[in-house]
């Protein structure tokens, strides 16, 4: 290298980026090249919308391969480089904006349709680059036209056979399938979300592929998508029923903890009013959420859970539905103090709940029994956050006079509420 070390290098082969000579040049539509790892992270890792050098706002993101310089350079490299030749290594040549439309276009092509999507499938898992230039050559579009026609078929039509040997493993074989793959792995953007959001009934849609789903690869990939629109989207809209059951069924289903955390976010998100509360109770939520509360070992996954029971405890149908489970009052309580203090923030809160408004003679009663009463004496007496204390206490003091003979109640508040 010491032969060369004082080659001076054309200006044009060095990109305005890295500083160092190109080995993939491209060019934008403002005529400045770059390389192109260089400009890629400049504009999808670091998400900016401007050309580096002169400031233009990009309106076309597509990346054309300069095949002149990258020539030159390679031909440069092999007259200076003395020691060694060290030519540059043939890139992949990218997808156009084209071939990406074409393949779009053929989606509405029933003989066409499968193969352009396995092929956008690779498009898109291939780089950031394309899932950009899918999203702005109107993408989405094409594949919830996909998602529209193959749900207007399956109700016309009974659905797959399960035990189809084309259903094993995670393939996946229906075109609904291939689509929402795509959907998942495009990353859309927030404001493509958004734009989801408002051009199709959306939600709808992908209830309707979570009910007729034959694998839960392509359920999870709806859950997963459901999640980032609620994250970007008015979660104040009334949901189905069918929306609630879907997800009930996915939580029963417990595929993997990335799967359960991203559906509880989502059930959380959704039940920030009062009318999703009550569809997500008749939805047989409370029962299922329960359920997974006895059964969880995993500290995220127990608080999520009670934060989504806290919500639909703020409802009466949500509290009937706990009290109506045989062990459902019991394990909130027998998780204070044992998962986290947000936790125990959160089942404080449904017992300070369930003792407000729906507190009869027998849910008094059943409280005293199974240790309800005890764990909120111990919540007065350790070292935790002065709401929770302050929750504890009110329903202590609600009921004081049925539990003035229990002996885990102190003294000072058995006198203060005499029989």
């Amino acid at each position: 290298m010491d032969d060369h070390k004082f080659v001076e290098v054309p200006p044009f082969f060095v990109c305005p980026i890295s500083l160092e000579i190109m080995k993939d040049p491209v060019t934008l539509h403002t005529g400045i090249t770059y390389d192109r790892d260089g400009i890629e992270k400049w504009l999808y890792t670091k998400k900016n919308n401007t050309c580096p050098v002169t400031k233009q706002v990009l309106l076309d993101i597509e990346l054309t391969p300069n095949l002149t310089v990258r020539r030159l350079i390679q031909s440069w490299c092999t007259l200076n480089l003395l020691t060694r030749e060290e030519r540059l290594p043939t890139p992949r040549l990218p997808v156009s904006k084209s071939e990406i439309l074409k393949l779009l276009k053929d989606l509405k092509c029933p003989n066409l349709q499968m193969k352009s999507l396995k092929r956008l499938k690779a498009v898109v898992l291939e780089n950031e680059s394309n899932k950009r230039l899918m999203e702005a050559v109107g993408g989405v579009n094409y594949l919830c036209y996909v998602l529209n026609e193959h749900d207007n078929n399956m109700t016309s039509s009974s659905p797959p056979d399960r035990k189809d040997g084309d259903m094993e493993g995670f393939e996946l074989v229906t075109p609904s399938d291939e689509a929402i793959s795509i959907l998942y792995h495009m990353n859309l953007s927030q404001t493509g979300l958004q734009d989801l959001f408002k051009t199709c009934d959306f939600v709808a849609m992908l209830t309707h592929v979570m009910q007729r789903a034959t694998n839960y690869e392509t359920r999870t990939y709806a859950v997963m998508l459901f999640k980032s629109l609620f994250e970007v989207a008015d979660v104040t809209m009334s949901l189905k029923t069918e929306f609630f059951n879907e997800l009930a069924k996915f939580l029963a289903d417990q595929m993997s903890q990335k799967a359960t955390k991203a559906a509880l976010k989502l059930l959380i998100h959704a039940c920030s009013t009062g009318r999703n509360r009550i569809r997500a109770t008749e939805a047989t939520m409370v029962q299922t959420l329960v359920n997974m509360l006895l059964d969880s070992s995993d500290k995220r996954v127990s608080e999520m859970v009670l934060m989504a029971l806290e919500q639909l405890c703020q409802c009466a149908e949500g509290r009937s539905e706990l009290l109506k489970h045989g062990a459902g009052l019991a394990v909130v309580s027998k998780k204070i103090f044992r998962v986290s203090p947000v936790a125990s923030d959160r089942a404080v809160r449904i017992v300070y709940s369930v003792a407000k408004f729906s507190g009869n003679s027998s849910v008094v009663a059943e409280m005293l029994q199974i240790g309800v009463v005890g764990k909120l004496c111990l919540v007065l007496q350790v070292d935790c956050g002065s709401k929770m204390k302050e929750k504890a206490m009110e329903v202590l003091k609600m009921h004081a006079r049925v539990w003035n003979n229990s002996a885990c109640i102190p003294h000072t508040l058995a006198s203060s509420y005499p029989s």
